[in-house]
């Protein structure tokens, strides 16, 4: 007996999406195919972004110490064939903005102490002081104990660096590549806008108030775990004490990039997955008290960084994705869904969040089993007069499905679509265009 391979439920649709998603990749190897594609670009003012990324690129390899001249010519070239060869150019092009912040945030220790601001060591206690009426980030770090230790590492110092590449491959599996592209490069310029900002306006987090009081801070101190030194006691180690110590920018306080990243994250999800909206906020509620409780952000520092994500959320969204869910419903001002365009009945909503979103983009004959039974295309009529709806001609008799009134199921979605010409309603279209006519079907259509 043959082996047959039968999957259902999340598993399925999952191996789905991912052939679907690798069946869209350009596998192409030949650099001569992105110069043929540069060639017949037609630029327009935006593209003038990437001369502000190749001045910055530059200037942050001119000042880079390590690697050292000529090791760290290597960085642009390999970008540079990166971005030449087809496969890893649909990578690393919509990644730009990424590898920017990147640059940006390990280069700028190498800045020289002559030319940077002052670090501001009063300012956010100060601010915090006066706009909430008291040191909050004080108060949630009097009491400490080991649970809440625990609770306080899982979002800050693991799914925090998880969380952007999870979201960017259900991205890639279950929305349309722009969807994926637009969180790039959101995700990008929201980090890079920071770290310049973390540059410009050095400011001490709370970790520093609790060492060194107030005392003046010079750029030759180095990075605290502050809270985090309690989970490398805890677990015998001292990861969080050699990855702070030797951060590349001390003084990044504010805003709270942490903040950002969860509550972009949060927005994204929430905007295209409906359903998890209340899980992953309450993930970024956490969040937020395990900067504090950390001693890593004053409250000020997280209220920034959440202003600054929602303002590049808002900012970056293309009016293509803007809608519910990012499907362009009508109701929500956006392009008209192929059931709204065609009256077809909806899908049922799935438990498990995107897949079955997914099945309407990626095809829903794409099945691994055969155990399925094929449902019956039912025609309906083009006259809307006409009421109800007749089976096809050319359908099976023997078929045990009733046929749909209305062009609606027996409560469950059919699998398929009924032909394009039977959806054009009869006031839409020219006469004498379709062979269907009231007395049947005419093939050559006569022209009356």
């Amino acid at each position: 007996m043959a082996f047959r391979l039968s999957l259902s439920g999340p598993a399925r649709t999952f191996l789905t999406a991912f052939s679907a998603a690798v069946g869209r990749l350009d596998k192409s190897l030949s650099p001569f195919d992105t110069i043929a594609r540069l060639r017949a670009h037609t630029f327009v003012p935006s593209d003038a972004i990437y001369v502000f990324h190749l001045v910055l690129a530059v200037f942050w390899l001119t000042i880079m110490q390590v690697p050292s001249f000529p090791s760290k010519l290597l960085i642009p070239i390999l970008f540079g064939l990166a971005l030449l060869i087809p496969f890893t150019s649909q990578f690393f092009f919509p990644a730009i903005p990424v590898f920017a912040w990147l640059l940006a945030f390990y280069t700028n220790r190498f800045i020289p102490a002559d030319y940077r601001p002052s670090v501001h060591v009063f300012l956010l206690p100060t601010l915090e002081t006066v706009l909430y009426g008291a040191n909050i980030s004080d108060i949630l770090t009097r009491f400490t104990h080991p649970i809440l230790d625990l609770l306080a590492w899982l979002p800050y110092g693991v799914i925090h660096y998880t969380f952007p590449i999870v979201l960017a491959i259900f991205m890639w599996l279950f929305r349309p590549p722009l969807a994926l592209k637009t969180w790039a490069k959101t995700f990008g310029y929201m980090n890079l806008t920071g770290v310049c900002v973390q540059i410009l306006i050095p400011c001490a987090a709370p970790w520093y108030e609790l060492i060194y009081g107030l005392t003046p801070a010079t750029y030759g101190i180095a990075g605290s775990p502050g809270g985090l030194v309690r989970i490398d006691a805890l677990f015998s180690g001292d990861g969080y004490q050699r990855a702070f110590g030797s951060s590349p920018l001390v003084f990044g306080a504010f805003p709270s990039l942490h903040a950002a990243w969860a509550t972009l994250g949060a927005l994204f999800v929430s905007h295209f997955w409906k359903g998890a909206g209340r899980i992953v906020w309450a993930y970024v509620g956490v969040l937020y008290w395990s900067t504090m409780y950390l001693t890593h952000h004053y409250l000020i520092d997280v209220v920034g960084g959440a202003c600054l994500a929602t303002t590049f959320f808002y900012l970056f969204m293309p009016d293509e994705l803007r809608g519910a869910g990012g499907r362009g419903s009508a109701e929500h001002g956006g392009a008209r869904s192929k059931y709204e365009r065609y009256d077809l009945e909806s899908r049922r909503p799935g438990v498990f969040m995107g897949l079955d979103d997914f099945a309407s983009d990626t095809g829903e004959s794409a099945d691994l089993s055969d155990e399925v039974e094929e449902e019956n295309i039912v025609y309906r009529s083009p006259n809307p007069s006409t009421g109800g709806s007749i089976p096809h001609s050319s359908m099976h008799s023997s078929s045990k499905k009733p046929p749909m009134q209305n062009g609606t199921g027996n409560g469950r979605a059919h699998r398929h679509t009924a032909s394009i010409a039977s959806l054009i309603r009869a006031d839409e279209r020219s006469e004498g265009w379709s062979p269907i006519g009231n007395k049947g079907f005419s093939f050559p259509p006569v022209t009356r």
